[in-house]
């Protein structure tokens, strides 16, 4: 009898021990599956949200929030893509939404502006629901102020932030603005000449990744010279090249786009960006911008 209970016993370790592994390969299975089905899902939406069929963009973005509740990419999308389609309390939402679980990014924070405005809503009315206080946000907020060419609204944000080299550094190129009326000197860059200055630096050691065909590194040093130097049309093109050589082409769109704001008779840099935004939006599959900034190239550049 206590040999049968010992053999039942041997019996039943394994047949648990063989349904525990059972069920561990298809918790792999699954997980694999969700993954699949998430970048299916996400792929597919920015390819709708790229030939303009925005409800269909909104409803497998909604997919892909319903795997993965937590992913601020996905909040963002789903902003972009409600303001898109002009569905604006929507968006306002998942832009909030996206720019609590990421405060420094500043194409969340410029996304939300935009659609405040279109709203008709002061940016006070949101400000209790972000984390406001956080000083990088602050500082993205007066650069996109700058970009849109509210002076005063820029000027007002960094009364607000501590002394700092980044609040002096706008604060002057605002006041130059406000006191000159020729696109010239609003949006030129005041390098140091000296070739050991930081940008420069920053600058070189980019161009070397690039011709190493290093772009995940390469992605870690633009954004950090961009997060400093948030003036600098140059960061964006790389910064968005990178984003675009690592397979993110929807965000690489947004930064190479905003590198276009700060250029000032850089034809060279400006057909660098058209080049990368051309093969971005071909990534997308949004053949007609992406000729459309082709034909922007300037030939013999």
């Amino acid at each position: 009898m206590k040999r049968f209970v010992i053999t039942c016993l041997f019996v039943f370790i394994c047949f648990f021990w063989a349904y525990t592994q059972e069920e561990e390969q298809s918790a792999e299975v699954f997980l694999e599956e969700y993954t699949d089905e998430f970048q299916e899902n996400f792929f597919e939406a920015l390819k709708q949200k790229g030939i303009q069929n925005y409800d269909r963009a909104v409803e497998l973005f909604l997919k892909c929030k319903n795997l993965d509740p937590m992913n601020s990419v996905v909040d963002y999308e789903l902003a972009k893509a409600y303001f898109l389609d002009k569905q604006y309390v929507q968006a306002q939402e998942y832009a909030i939404e996206a720019l609590i679980s990421e405060p420094t990014d500043f194409w969340y924070l410029e996304s939300l502006v935009n659609i405040l405005e279109k709203e008709g809503v002061p940016f006070d009315v949101v400000k209790q629901r972000i984390p406001y206080q956080e000083n990088k946000l602050r500082e993205n907020l007066a650069v996109v102020y700058f970009k849109k060419k509210k002076y005063q609204n820029a000027l007002s944000v960094l009364k607000e932030i501590e002394n700092s080299e980044f609040a002096s550094d706008l604060t002057n190129k605002i006041n130059d603005s406000l006191q000159q009326t020729s696109k010239k000197s609003v949006s030129a860059p005041t390098e140091p000449s000296n070739n050991e200055d930081p940008i420069t630096k920053y600058k070189s050691k980019i161009d070397t990744l690039l011709s190493e065909s290093n772009y995940q590194q390469m992605e870690i040093t633009a954004k950090e010279a961009l997060d400093l130097y948030p003036l600098q049309p140059y960061f964006y093109f790389a910064y968005g090249t990178a984003l675009n050589r690592t397979s993110k082409s929807t965000k690489a769109i947004e930064v190479l786009e905003s590198a276009l704001d700060y250029l000032l008779d850089e034809d060279v840099l400006a057909n660098k960006i058209y080049k990368e935004l051309s093969k971005a939006y071909t990534a997308i599959g949004n053949t007609l911008k992406a000729q459309e900034y082709l034909g922007k190239v300037k030939p013999g550049l």
